[in-house]
């Protein structure tokens, strides 16, 4: 055994002692780890003492990213993480809450989990037409106060890439406009930035490392989810891959490679 193979298995053995046994290091974390420190390095999404608050829905994705983020890393300077659960209030979920915080507790010892009626509220009578916008709006200011309170400069939402491919077609659909999530996005004049860890990651890989973890989901309340916009266009981009398994890959390097002389 050489010094180098010594080191390395010197490091994987200190990396398995911080780790808990529902943290232990496979390929798919391994493999995780290197493209969520990978879309950090290359977006400058972290920085040394940064305070990051992480939303988590309950989801697969969520709770992925809470994982990975609280898990030792190789190549991001030391930052702190705060976990925050806003309930939307639908009816349906009124155990939901411990769930999640049980799931979230396990993973950070910081944490927020605050009730609310935003659900409610954006699905009133006076707002039939479009819910998802008011829901998402009052959700995202709660989790800016949120983060002012607890000193935090950086959100992190669990947006993978098939999130920011679908976010393209919806803005071009139904926005009228060429434009998807940002990696990195500076907010406030800069003091605040919303990061996306997850931006390089497939939506299936990380459902398989949520499983592989063996996570408890929280059910979606949401009365509109299955007729979203998003849902429609997630269906139809599945219907388009039937005759064509590198569409999304095709969507995603587009984005890479955007020739403005020939665009009006």
């Amino acid at each position: 055994m050489t010094r180098g193979d010594r080191n390395i298995n010197l490091i994987a053995g200190d990396l398995s002692r911080k780790i808990d046994d529902r943290r232990r290091i496979t390929k798919l974390n391994l493999h995780l780890k290197k493209w969520l420190e990978k879309a950090v390095i290359d977006y400058g999404m972290i920085a040394a003492g940064d305070r990051v608050l992480v939303g988590v829905s309950g989801g697969a994705d969520s709770l992925a990213l809470l994982d990975l983020l609280a898990s030792p890393m190789i190549f991001i300077p030391d930052f702190s993480v705060v976990a925050v659960h806003i309930d939307l209030g639908f009816s349906g979920g009124e155990g939901d809450a411990t769930l999640i915080e049980k799931e979230i507790s396990g993973l950070v010892a910081d944490y927020v989990i605050e009730k609310t009626d935003i659900g409610p509220v954006a699905h009133s009578e006076v707002n039939r037409k479009n819910p998802c916008f008011l829901c998402s709006r009052l959700r995202r200011r709660r989790i800016f106060e949120i983060a002012a309170a607890r000193g935090c400069n950086r959100i992190a939402f669990a947006h993978h890439r098939d999130d920011i491919i679908e976010t393209l077609l919806i803005n071009m659909f139904y926005g009228r406009e060429i434009s998807t999530m940002k990696p990195n996005q500076s907010i406030f004049q800069g003091a605040l930035h919303i990061i996306r860890p997850l931006a390089y990651i497939r939506e299936g890989l990380i459902k398989q490392y949520a499983g592989a973890r063996g996570f408890v989901l929280a059910p979606n309340r949401c009365p509109t989810s299955g007729t979203s916009r998003r849902r429609y266009v997630k269906e139809l981009l599945r219907t388009l891959e039937k005759d064509n398994r590198q569409l999304r890959h095709n969507i995603w390097t587009a984005m890479h490679h955007v020739k403005t002389d020939y665009l009006l």
